[in-house]
């Protein structure tokens, strides 16, 4: 690879090209399941704490500091500073913050703020992790009082004020108070009146072919007319409902499945009640089997190529490790999409405020209250990145007095699901015990975790702006099986954006390695092997997956069988289903 091209992949902390609107930072930041839901409250404080004490260590300092911020204050009142904003935050681009002495001054106040800040954080005595722990923390400080929160410092504001006539303030009142009281408090991201689950969401045709008190098993009708004997199992996150997998006919996964011979079979999870609070991995791997062995009988094949993503990759993952344990040969071929079995504390943003203490509690806390909420879930995410996730939508929705966006992928991430305790105590676990790196020391699902006795044929895939699934914590997972044959594709996108990435983007790219074999375990090493290839991906995995999915047969003239007949239309009933 050139090393433009190298320069390209490793921008992963930033937004890629384009990637600018509310739209593609909200789609970046879905509910996905991650180490993150280990986050405690005392672990936030302690860390808060601790920059109060250093404070306090060293007065001397503390005033050193303030003498510098007083200097900067006093070049702005005077029209003498020349602090200004980064040409690229978009917060500042309205002409008023160059042109307008108030609002300039203004602008140069905060980032005298931000400047001392980040001075005051370097001089401190930290190690590593104290020091990612005070960054994180400042920059939740810092979003938060950027005078573009609020109307009085917000000249775009104003405007629409005045050229509205003051309704743009009306309607910002009346979005405020819709989402205080249909939102449960938070500024909504999306418009989800436009959206409407199997009329202009979730549209493909299939039926339920089993349901069961944890999950139904959607069987979608092909579109060809010879499919591939072996078929094709999603098993989806636990987490927001399985119809991303189908959003629409443009950007669907099982649409591209279907209209390429495969014969696709998807999950839906039930959305747990607290009552269902005991769900644990145990059940979750029990309902896969159970997802086989319905596959198996439906298609008649003797092997099942199973996908899976994010907290679902983990899932199947130990799934593979069981089936590989009671040497179970129905294991085909495995496709893991931004999925991490080996986290690592500095993956992730709010990674260095874990504690083990945290972890301990955030287990306890779930076991008490049977469930964690989807918006709970939703709200502890949002104040991870509140700059784009929150400040952008109190600008947008409340000052503006605008809508928030109508996009399908928002409107799935905002229909969130609610995560058993046990599973999350599950999840947690395995985020501690780093589980999947070990060979047969952690136990789970009635076996030992070993994915090294996992041999199936493997596909990985990572996205270079993904920040809560990193592309490197992602590639980690090329030396955790015993299989010999491992491809890892890198997409130019964030999270979801990874994913949903159908042929007809012209901004879209990903780089494979040009040799083959297996992956080396430098990430670095397969980084400077790779080439950098224009358009989707989606081709490149329906090939790997067409290769290792046997002969061509006559497609099913009906969905199901005589032993699970088709009931309910696709996507069925849980999506649908309020808890």
């Amino acid at each position: 690879m050139v090393r433009s091209k190298n320069k390209s992949v490793n921008r992963g902390e930033g937004m890629a090209k384009g990637e600018t609107t509310l739209e593609n930072e909200a789609a970046q930041s879905t509910t996905a399941l991650g180490p993150l839901v280990g986050l405690a409250r005392e672990d936030f404080v302690g860390a808060v704490a601790l920059l109060l004490r250093e404070t306090a260590s060293d007065p001397a300092r503390t005033v050193r500091h303030m003498q510098s911020f007083g200097e900067d204050v006093a070049q702005i009142l005077t029209g003498k500073s020349e602090l200004a904003p980064d040409a690229k935050d978009k917060r500042f681009k309205d002409p008023a913050w160059q042109h307008n002495p108030f609002f300039r001054a203004g602008a140069q106040y905060y980032l005298a703020v931000q400047k001392g800040m980040k001075s005051w954080l370097e001089d401190l005595e930290l190690d590593e992790l104290e020091r990612d722990r005070a960054n994180f923390i400042s920059q939740i400080i810092i979003d938060g009082l950027a005078p573009t929160n609020s109307l009085i410092g917000n000249p775009t504001a104003q405007k629409r004020v005045i050229d509205s006539g003051g309704l743009s303030l009306i309607k910002g009142l009346k979005n405020a108070y819709d989402d205080l009281v249909n939102n449960h408090g938070m500024v909504s991201m999306v418009d989800k009146k436009p959206f409407k689950l199997g009329e202009n969401v979730a549209t493909a045709k299939g039926s339920v072919v089993y349901r069961d008190a944890m999950f139904e098993l959607i069987h979608y009708a092909p579109t060809t007319d010879e499919v591939y004997a072996i078929p094709q199992l999603t098993i989806p996150p636990q987490i927001n409902k399985m119809y991303i997998n189908d959003l629409s006919p443009e950007k669907s996964v099982v649409k591209w499945q279907t209209d390429n011979g495969i014969q696709c079979f998807v999950i839906s999870w039930k959305n747990p009640t607290k009552e269902e609070g005991v769900w644990g991995m145990d059940e979750y791997i029990a309902s896969c089997l159970k997802a086989v062995d319905v596959v198996c009988e439906i298609s008649g094949a003797p092997k099942v190529n199973i996908s899976s993503a994010c907290s679902g990759g983990q899932t199947g993952s130990i799934l593979a490790s069981k089936m590989a344990a009671a040497g179970d040969d129905r294991l085909g071929a495995l496709t893991y999409m931004v999925t991490v079995l080996h986290p690592k504390q500095n993956d992730i943003e709010a990674g260095s405020l874990m504690t083990a203490n945290g972890l301990e509690l955030a287990k306890k806390r779930a076991a008490k209250a049977g469930i964690i909420k989807g918006n709970d879930l939703a709200r502890g995410f949002a104040w991870l990145r509140p700059n784009d996730l929150i400040w952008n939508y109190v600008i947008n929705n409340y000052l503006m007095g605008d809508d928030p966006p109508a996009f399908d992928v928002l409107f799935w991430n905002a229909d969130a699901t609610n995560l058993s305790a046990s599973l999350m105590g599950d999840f947690l676990h395995l985020f501690e015990t780093l589980a999947f790196t070990k060979q047969g020391e952690v136990e789970m699902a009635g076996h030992k975790i070993d994915l090294s006795k996992v041999t199936s044929d493997l596909f990985i895939l990572g996205g270079t702006t993904d920040h809560i699934t990193p592309w490197r914590a992602c590639y980690r997972s090329t030396q955790l099986f015993g299989s010999k044959d491992v491809t890892f594709v890198l997409s130019q996108a964030g999270h979801m954006q990874a994913i949903l990435n159908p042929p007809g983007n012209p901004k879209a790219k990903y780089y494979v390695s040009k040799k083959a074999g297996h992956p080396p375990a430098d990430v670095d090493d397969w980084l400077k092997g790779t080439e950098e290839v224009a358009g989707s991906w989606w081709p490149l995995w329906m090939e790997w997956v067409q290769a290792r999915s046997g002969k061509k047969k006559s497609a099913p003239t009906a969905l199901g069988n005589d032993t699970y007949q088709a009931t309910d239309k696709a996507p069925g009933l849980y999506v649908i289903e309020e808890v």
